[in-house]
């Protein structure tokens, strides 16, 4: 069951927590030896609980928000480890509580018995993701929002980067809760039609303006659907199928890219019978690359089952590196692309990008034959394929380009967004068909809870409590 969550019954899906673990505390950088770590400490009393093991200029408790002091932490004469003590004060904090970030040395036994002095004093360990949704529940940022931050620190492009980034920033959430408010005040004039179903002269929603505003909204909710395979190609990489005859050198091009050796290559046809995924940065850009079975035609289950999965690849990758090699385009047998590459090719959705590999095999004149000007030459087993490298990365800044200024990226807001545009559109067969106000209704508050799900204004215990279970400690 879904419902509108008022800032205190927000806090109330989680008081039961509140009440037991009123401050926490965790380490928030990685897992390691490093030359410094950070332990934070968040709650009603987590000033008071640092202070209590901090010695140096004058109390925690005494200093303002936003300031930082250098100090020891002891406890019965025992001295852990010099600290710088950050303090936040209530609202102005991450979590919108009082909360103190101890700036320690890296050891980690000086990180565990921090963590443990601290418990001793009154903390609780803090699950994965509570500072977040602390965050959340005390209104410093919305749901779609808090899943950001950690898409934010999985970030392992510059555009994944940027895209989390923005979506920090409420880019998305301000496109639904722009488009939610003015859906929510005709919704509101059609509730309030109802309360005066006795007197059916009256109609205080104007039903032009509400197909107008109705046509507005499926266009921008549209926008954003369309949007999503872009937003999740950013953010799990854009996907690149390879393709082509078996012994093109498709598993050596794979092991080229990542740098590895990923792939098992050999000489015999049909040594790869599934699709191998691995991602890569290319000039800041996230790249998926799946390995594919070589297509040709073949009497063997195993591999016919590897050849559809690469059929399935191909359809949904939004590059495909279609490969050839000087020996395929001498055999006349298959110089030109077999019926399933063509058949795959027809039905590509992404940009095809043709290479011709082994060039180092084949003389000038040869090669310039071969490739007539339409395929990129490259030599994979050489290490020499800097001109694919350039290509995919010129395809990969065309598409993203080409895309809205806002995206999405997550499955949730995704999902949410289909079921608003659905809602919407039954808003808009209804307004055609002269259907009441009451049905209408029906189907604006359907659109209204979808949009309010991305954002947290409606939503439940449970959702919450998978969205912050995947957060990292610390976080």
């Amino acid at each position: 069951m879904c419902f509108f969550l008022s800032m205190s019954e927000k806090s109330s899906i989680f008081a039961v927590d509140f009440m037991n673990r009123s401050t926490i505390c965790a380490i928030s950088t990685p897992p390691g030896v490093g030359g410094i770590a950070v332990i934070r400490v968040s709650g009603e009393q987590a000033i008071a609980t640092v202070d209590s093991l901090f010695v140096g200029r004058g109390s925690l408790c005494a200093m303002p928000g936003n300031t930082i002091r250098h100090g020891q932490i002891v406890r019965g004469g025992e001295v852990l480890d010099e600290v710088m003590c950050s303090v936040f004060r209530a609202p102005h904090s991450f979590t919108g509580e009082d909360t103190v970030e101890i700036a320690c040395h890296g050891s980690l036994y000086i990180q565990r018995e921090l963590v443990q002095w601290l418990v001793d004093t009154g903390c609780s360990v803090a699950r994965p993701g509570e500072f977040t949704q602390r965050a959340f529940l005390n209104g410093k940022m919305d749901l779609a929002q808090s899943e950001a931050v950690a898409d934010l620190i999985a970030s392992q492009s510059k555009a994944e980067k940027d895209l989390a980034f923005s979506q920090l920033r409420g880019a998305v959430s301000e496109e639904l809760k722009n488009l939610r408010e003015r859906l929510l005040h005709f919704t509101s004039l059609i509730e309030l039609e109802l309360d005066f179903a006795d007197h059916e002269e009256l109609e205080f929603a104007d039903r032009s303006e509400l197909k107008d505003l109705a046509d507005e909204i499926e266009r921008k909710l549209h926008s954003l659907m369309s949007s999503f395979r872009t937003g999740n190609a950013i953010r799990n990489g854009i996907p690149v199928a390879i393709i082509g005859a078996p012994n093109v050198g498709k598993s050596t091009l794979l092991n080229g890219l990542l740098g590895d050796d990923r792939a098992i290559v050999s000489d015999i046809q049909g040594t790869t019978r599934d699709t191998i995924e691995e991602t890569v940065v290319i000039d800041d850009i996230l790249f998926r690359l799946i390995d594919t079975a070589g297509l040709r035609e073949t009497k063997d289950k195993i591999e016919n089952l590897g050849i559809e999965r690469t059929l399935r690849a191909a359809e949904k990758a939004q590059i495909v590196i279609e490969m050839s090699a000087p020996e395929v385009l001498d055999n006349d047998a298959t110089a030109s692309p077999n019926e399933r590459t063509q058949s795959l090719l027809n039905a590509a959705k992404g940009t095809i990008i043709k290479v011709l590999n082994k060039c180092d095999l084949v003389d000038g004149a040869s090669l310039q034959g071969e490739t007539n000007g339409s395929r990129l030459c490259i030599s994979a087993k050489n290490g020499e394929i800097e001109p694919l490298k350039k290509e995919l990365v010129r395809v990969a800044k065309e598409q993203l380009q080409s895309t809205s200024a806002v995206m999405l990226s997550n499955a949730r807001h995704y999902e949410a967004v289909c079921r608003a545009h659905e809602a919407i559109e039954r808003v808009q067969e209804g307004l055609q068909q002269g259907l009441s106000g009451e049905l209408l209704s029906l189907d604006l508050q359907d659109c209204l809870s979808a949009l309010g799900e991305v954002t947290g204004q409606i939503t439940n215990a449970e959702v919450l409590s998978n969205i912050f279970s995947k957060f990292c400690i610390g976080k």
